[in-house]
């Protein structure tokens, strides 16, 4: 589905402040922001600052400075949320999404935080 990085997606664009965003953190290497369609109470987009098109290219190319900072802030944003189950939070899902089985829309490598309500079974069977 994407063959290469697309640097005119639209996380790209918020990377270099040419689309607004509703900042929850920022770190040298990671963006997360509030989706602008949430389907959940909290609904956080985590971003890499990178180049990466998908979970696999981030986890295969990104050097190890991002990795630990885009999972450290993934966990910083559930207890800033206060979802975290192992502190008397209700819980989280997080998703994301790759390729065009997994109706991935942007090339940018991004996942989703959705908290705040019962969300239901991942997958109906079939």
């Amino acid at each position: 589905m994407f063959a290469t990085y697309d640097d005119q997606n639209i996380f790209a664009r918020i990377l270099r402040g040419e689309i607004p965003n509703t900042t929850v953190m920022e770190t040298d290497h990671t963006l997360a922001f509030r989706d602008i369609n949430p389907l959940a109470p909290e609904h956080v987009l985590v971003i890499p600052k990178g180049a990466y098109i998908s979970h696999d290219d981030f986890a295969l190319n990104a050097g190890e400075a991002e990795i630990v900072d885009f999972i450290r802030v993934t966990g910083r944003i559930c207890a800033e949320l206060g979802v975290q189950p192992s502190t008397q939070g209700a819980g989280y899902r997080i998703i994301s999404n790759a390729g065009t089985d997994g109706v991935q829309d942007v090339p940018h490598y991004h996942l989703h935080i959705l908290a705040g309500r019962p969300l239901g079974r991942m997958l109906s069977a079939g």
